[in-house]
């Protein structure tokens, strides 16, 4: 008979979070799979097994039961760990770099490659052998070809 009451209290006690655990869970998820991992950096929050992001699961989870949006819990996270914590960084003058840099690399190196193939371009150089090295020529390469070696 105490097993049985035991059994009931325990029930009574988790109820509550049996109850709507599957929607705050599937909220919780979505936004984390937003945010990155600050340990991991190339797995969202939702992914990684790093003890940070069950923290940070954890206070996702709080602030849900607390009635907070999503906004305001992306934009805790934003103020306790920066922009860097978001997939999506915003287009803001501390991100220009972020958003634009990738482009001004590219410019920078097709620039690069365009002087230096301007520079091999011009730096080539036509001329005329003379009669005395087109005959010295002429006869290293008789010479070479006669022996099969080099002299």
């Amino acid at each position: 008979m105490k097993r049985w009451w035991l059994t009931l209290f325990c029930v009574l006690i988790a109820w509550p979070s049996w109850a709507d655990n599957g929607a705050a869970e599937k909220r919780m998820l979505d936004i984390a799979s937003e945010l990155r991992c600050l340990v991991c950096q190339n797995e969202s929050i939702a992914a990684s097994r790093a003890d940070l992001a069950v923290d940070l699961r954890q206070q996702i989870r709080e602030q849900i039961q607390a009635g907070k949006t999503d906004t305001d819990i992306r934009n805790y996270m934003v103020d306790r760990y920066g922009d860097f914590v978001l997939y999506r960084t915003p287009l803001k003058t501390t991100t220009l770099l972020l958003w634009f840099g990738p482009m001004l690399l590219l410019a920078f190196g097709f620039l690069v490659l365009t002087v230096t193939l301007q520079r091999r371009r011009s730096g080539v150089v036509d001329t005329a052998l003379s009669d005395d090295e087109r005959k010295r020529a002429q006869a290293l390469l008789a010479q070479t070809s006669d022996t099969g070696t080099s002299p």
